[in-house]
């Protein structure tokens, strides 16, 4: 099931992109702040009514699909995600099964061991630390089986150790066949985790591709200003800038 953009265009934020995702691939959005990569994501989520018609579920406009059916396709994690109600973090998780209209223990359950969180079932959710509650989130996306995976950044408040382990679930989910997109600043983790990058600048499409070439010195020194150069092995690279 792809996920395309057809000259997607939101005024003052994003303009003629077009693009087509496809499952069983990780995707790495990228881009300097202001660049217009949440707004893609959320476009791509169908959360931009004025930029549904120009996002489609394999030929099959989001503004055609009834609510529920986009809510099991697509798993959506925002930036900024906060908590509203401090109920306990397996309560939370669970309402990740809303979509399907169950609470199923074996997705749930498997979501909570994935990101670590197990241990904190019966944890009020607003005692969390900003860590704990981005993996809570994030395993509310995943108790979900979404078949598109759309996370903005959500390594931003993790350790190393859950930044490596999150990711490679995601590789796992990709394995599996779904689609995942993320949005990362991390330059490195895009180059050494990704399938493909998306860069963007000021809302334009500037490079897509293997993450080779749509990271390379050139593009880095055009998009971010700066100069840098890759080293190490593919898999294993490193960003030495200056």
């Amino acid at each position: 099931m792809t996920l395309t953009t057809t000259d997607l265009t939101i005024k003052g934020r994003l303009a003629h992109v077009g693009l087509t995702l496809q499952p069983g691939t990780i995707t790495a959005i990228c881009g300097p702040n202001g660049a217009g990569k949440s707004t893609l994501l959320a476009a791509l989520a169908g959360l931009d009514e004025t930029a549904m018609a120009h996002v489609a579920l394999d030929g099959t406009p989001l503004s055609s699909l009834p609510l529920r059916e986009r809510a099991r396709v697509i798993g959506f994690l925002p930036q900024m995600a906060e908590i509203a109600w401090d109920v306990p973090v397996r309560k939370l998780v669970e309402l990740g099964r809303m979509p399907h209209g169950d609470a199923r223990g074996e997705p749930v359950d498997a979501a909570m061991a994935a990101l670590d969180i197990t241990d904190l079932a019966a944890r009020r959710a607003q005692t969390l630390s900003g860590g704990e509650t981005a993996r809570v989130l994030l395993a509310r996306v995943l108790a979900g089986e979404p078949r598109w995976i759309l996370a903005d950044e959500p390594l931003a408040a993790l350790d190393l150790a859950h930044q490596i382990a999150l990711l490679r679930h995601l590789r796992s989910a990709a394995d599996q066949g779904a689609g995942v997109v993320l949005v990362l600043h991390d330059l490195a983790l895009a180059m050494n985790h990704a399938d493909r990058v998306v860069v963007l600048d000021k809302g334009h499409l500037e490079a897509d591709g293997a993450c080779e070439d749509a990271l390379d010195q050139q593009v880095i020194e055009r998009v971010w200003k700066i100069a840098a150069r890759w080293i190490g092995e593919p898999g294993h690279r490193a960003l030495i800038v200056g």
